[in-house]
């Protein structure tokens, strides 16, 4: 969205909030938040992969951020990192961003090919602090937002678990998603709620209403074990069914719970509906009778072939985790996108 002289990438909704100056940024609609269960509507507060972007004449700029607790900031001009790295607590703080000198005397023959200009400034949000953020202004020369020829054409949403969401990566641009959106070319929409992607109808129709996508992932549900067999397979035909049948043209990829502890023999708690390979199952079972030739199966541990990517938890990949992960899936999505 447009909101003043910037591109808000990945948010949906601005806020204004009682004893706040600023705007709270939101990556989806407040009454479809509200319709989620208690976890995810905290988590959809967290703006992982939500970004600032905008252009500029000359450097320095000067943006004015806050958060209601602390969160991590990561300046990338293009798909070039700035190695500019912020944390924002609840005082507004006004953050410069200084452009190195050498970008842009770079020949435009060595960029042109690349899915983002390197006149973009893209402040991005969310990753090992990732409390909700507040915008309070931006100054500089000339700003305006991102013109179309700055920006990916190709959007890519991915929904799923506190794994897509990012958790235990370094920053946003090094989760598994955004690995992946970086080897498509394309704009990362991460819908990714971590502990709380319970597949709620409320949040497959919306993510079928929205326009603003060509490919999806649908990683379903590591999230979700605690729930009956029965009511996973409910919940799960009708997000693939609902967000299939919106168009033969947008691929939706359904992806089969990645390798965790349980798969290793290791259980902590008895609160289990099933084993996971009985949730996978099913989420084959759903595909393959799903009417619809847009949606695909990938099976998730194709993706996470080596398990030292994992963290000790056993369950969150890390760095080298998740870049495998992004260029393994990229290689299984390039097929399926659309012309």
């Amino acid at each position: 969205m447009i909101y003043e002289n910037v591109e808000l990438h990945n948010i949906e909704e601005v806020r204004s909030i009682q004893d706040h100056d600023g705007v709270r940024l939101q990556r989806i609609r407040e009454d479809v938040r509200l319709a989620l269960n208690e976890g995810a509507q905290m988590r959809m507060l967290q703006p992982d992969s939500a970004e600032i972007r905008f252009v500029a004449d000359d450097s320095p700029c000067r943006i004015t951020l806050s958060s209601e607790g602390q969160s991590r900031v990561t300046v990338f001009n293009g798909l070039f990192d700035s190695r500019q790295r912020f944390i924002i607590g609840p005082e507004p703080q006004t953050i410069e961003l200084v452009m190195n000198e050498r970008l842009p005397q770079l020949d435009k023959k060595y960029w042109s090919k690349m899915s983002f200009s390197p006149r973009v400034y893209r402040v991005i949000l969310g990753g090992p602090q990732r409390e909700p953020v507040f915008f309070h202004g931006l100054e500089g020369q000339n700003i305006r937002p991102p013109e179309a020829n700055e920006i990916p054409s190709l959007r890519y949403l991915a929904y799923g678990t506190s794994i897509t969401h990012g958790f235990d990566a370094e920053g946003p641009h090094l989760s598994y998603a955004g690995q992946t959106a970086r080897r498509l070319g394309a704009d990362l929409i991460n819908l990714g709620v971590g502990g709380s992607a319970h597949c709620e109808p409320e949040l497959a129709d919306y993510i079928s209403a929205q326009n603003d996508w060509h490919i999806a992932t649908l990683a379903l549900s590591v999230n979700m074990q605690g729930f009956e067999l029965s009511v996973f397979r409910d919940r799960v035909g009708y997000m693939v069914n609902k967000i299939a049948g919106t168009g033969p043209k947008r691929p939706v990829a359904c992806i089969t719970l990645y390798p965790h502890y349980r798969d290793f023999g290791i259980e902590l708690e008895d609160i289990y509906g099933g084993r996971p390979e009985e949730y996978r199952q099913i989420l084959r079972d759903v595909v393959q009778a799903c009417p619809y030739e847009n949606v695909h199966l990938i099976e998730g541990p194709e993706i996470l072939t080596d398990i030292s990517g994992l963290t000790a938890d056993l369950i969150h990949p890390a760095d080298n985790g998740m870049i495998e992960m992004g260029w393994r899936l990229a290689e299984k999505l390039k097929p399926l996108l659309p012309s």
